[in-house]
């Protein structure tokens, strides 16, 4: 697995449109604190009890048309959950996997609050909330 800061992420996605750009934070968190524009959101782990989602690497085969070659960029809310995401899919043969370092909304600062820092957002890249 390789891993790019937001800024390259985004170069990687924009140069190659053949790479699947995968949210794999939970339901409520792509719907209700945004998302990055391109990405689909197939949740690692979602409520209410956190359970690793057993159908996520054939959700993100058949995302990728059933080809476990395509570039496969992975965010989550911090750049954690998308490293065990990211195993996950190695494990099932996925060739290409890169990892979204600091994620969607980085790390907590001082006050424990996310999106200060660092992350997708806090770089300016475009996002989304719907």
């Amino acid at each position: 697995m390789e891993h790019l800061k937001p800024d390259d992420a985004h170069r990687f996605l924009t140069k190659d449109p053949t790479a699947v750009f995968v949210d794999c934070r939970s339901e409520m968190e792509f719907l209700f604190v945004g998302h990055p524009v391109g990405a689909m959101m197939i949740p690692w782990n979602d409520g209410p009890d956190w359970d690793i989602n057993p159908h996520f690497v054939g959700q993100v085969k058949k995302a990728c048309g059933h080809s476990i070659n395509r570039p496969v960029v992975l965010i989550c809310r911090s750049g954690n959950r998308s490293v065990d995401a990211g195993e996950a899919l190695e494990r099932a043969g996925f060739t290409k996997v890169y990892n979204v370092l600091e994620g969607f909304e980085g790390d907590l600062d001082d006050n424990h609050q996310r999106g200060n820092i660092g992350g997708w957002r806090k770089h300016g890249l475009p996002w989304e909330q719907v």
